[in-house]
């Protein structure tokens, strides 16, 4: 990953969810922090590259469009940019929260970018130690950009520079005061970069320091992902951005070849949502552009 690659992605996602919070309606995830860690060049910048790009997207909507800046935005960001991100977000934090009451006492986020669950939930400072966990340069942008915009980091984030795609390391964890006890983790928008090796080694890994009833979420891609174009060529268009970015989607998954690797790992499947369960859970009843991105799964799944 070259040096602001990571910090990019970032902004982005936080993009797509701050526009969620601010202009749709019913909320899938309120991410109401996400605005304020955009500058107004941030948003300005994404916005402009968003509706100039909107040829490779669609040419009908762009030719529907072409005096409407505004829909166009909104058309790329409800149908391509956001619908993963949101869905997958309130499903691991509703699972989160079930598995807080449970007893969980740590939340361990991979690749956790502009995630701002622990400022959005004050009130589990005393009883929650959250570990963020990415790329160094990325770990840095959002430290950086928490000091500009005034936002205290909350006293049970602990911020963790790891690339852990390429070797996963409880020392820096320990360092941070992580215990062996019942921990959660998430893995969110992962999974589909890593080889079937990589993503089995990560697991390993990362489940050999907790205890049982320990568990993780994460996203994955099943076998339709380099087959089905989606609406509106909308899998075909993420996996060709992916490539083009430089950082290939590689893997893809049966249910059945899934619950071996994590069978390998000391994990059962706790529930796998298929979209069209997500499609159900999430964008029922709506009237916009927003529904469940097709070959998209999630995953909760618990060490034995």
């Amino acid at each position: 990953m070259k040096q602001n690659e990571s910090s990019l992605t970032s902004l982005v996602s936080a993009f797509g969810r701050a526009y969620h919070s601010k202009y749709d309606s019913p909320k899938i995830f309120d991410d109401f922090i996400a605005m304020k860690l955009l500058t107004q060049r941030d948003y300005r910048n994404i916005k402009t590259n968003m509706v100039n790009g909107i040829h490779f997207f669609n040419k009908e909507i762009a030719e529907k469009f072409k005096d409407r800046p505004d829909e166009i935005l909104k058309w790329i960001t409800q149908v391509q940019l956001s619908p993963t991100p949101l869905a997958r977000a309130a499903y691991c934090e509703n699972v989160l929260q079930n598995e807080i009451s449970l007893g969980v006492k740590q939340y361990v986020i991979l690749g956790a970018g502009f995630d701002t669950f622990s400022i959005r939930h004050p009130e589990l400072e005393r009883t929650l130690e959250i570990f963020e966990i990415d790329h160094p340069s990325t770990q840095q942008f959002k430290m950086q950009r928490l000091n500009e915009v005034d936002i205290k980091k909350p006293h049970n984030l602990h911020f963790i520079s790891m690339d852990f795609t390429e070797m996963f390391s409880y020392e820096q964890l320990f360092e941070k005061n992580f215990k062996y006890e019942k921990t959660f983790f998430s893995l969110l928008g992962v999974s589909y970069y890593l080889t079937k090796d990589e993503l089995s080694s990560l697991l390993d890994q990362l489940f050999a320091n907790v205890p049982t009833g320990s568990s993780i979420v994460f996203d994955y891609a099943d076998e339709g992902l380099f087959e089905e174009k989606g609406f509106s060529n909308r899998v075909e268009n993420m996996v060709k951005m992916a490539a083009a970015s430089g950082e290939p989607m590689k893997s893809c998954y049966a249910l059945s070849e899934l619950e071996k690797m994590l069978e390998k790992s000391g994990l059962l499947i706790y529930e796998q949502v298929t979209p069209e369960k997500i499609e159900e859970r999430y964008f029922s009843n709506r009237s916009d552009y927003l529904t469940a991105f097709e070959s998209i799964h999630y995953v909760h799944a618990v060490k034995k």
